[in-house]
């Protein structure tokens, strides 16, 4: 594959909070798997533990929570998506593209040090045109 045509994406899915840690390792695993078998290569995996949900889904208050970071061409995603709508585990899932935002962060903050280059000593001047702090006068405090 092209490494241009490497697309970044987070997972997010919430397992049902009554799966063991075990259980939810094996889950993840196994999609971690299918990533690869996919094509795609899974740069990060964390779990992020069990959390309150924001509302109830199918009468659960709480769910464990994992994060998949996956590189690849989108087809490992759509049968991620695929597996995880079969799955009665998986309450909710999530699936966004990242790369593009974070191809433009990286050209902003390039942008933006390459401007502080230009103006070398403007840190320097911003320093002095503040005006001194006085220290607070114990005299006049009356406590």
């Amino acid at each position: 594959m092209n490494l241009d045509n490497k697309r970044q994406y987070e997972l997010v899915f919430i397992v049902d909070p009554s799966a063991e840690d075990d259980e939810v390792t094996r889950l993840t695993d196994s999609l971690k798997q299918i990533a690869i078998d996919q094509g795609g290569v899974v740069t990060k995996a964390e779990s992020m533990g069990r959390r309150p949900l924001a509302y109830e889904i199918m009468h659960k208050t709480e769910g464990s929570f994992v994060l998949l970071e996956i590189e690849g061409s989108g087809k490992e995603i759509a049968e991620l998506e695929r597996r995880m709508r079969v799955n009665d585990r998986i309450l909710r899932y999530l699936t966004v593209r990242v790369d593009e935002d974070r191809r433009r962060a990286e050209k902003f903050r390039s942008k933006r040090a390459r401007k502080a280059e230009k103006r070398p000593g403007a840190t320097q001047r911003q320093a002095q045109s503040a005006p001194p702090v006085e220290p607070a006068l114990e005299e006049n405090y009356e406590g």
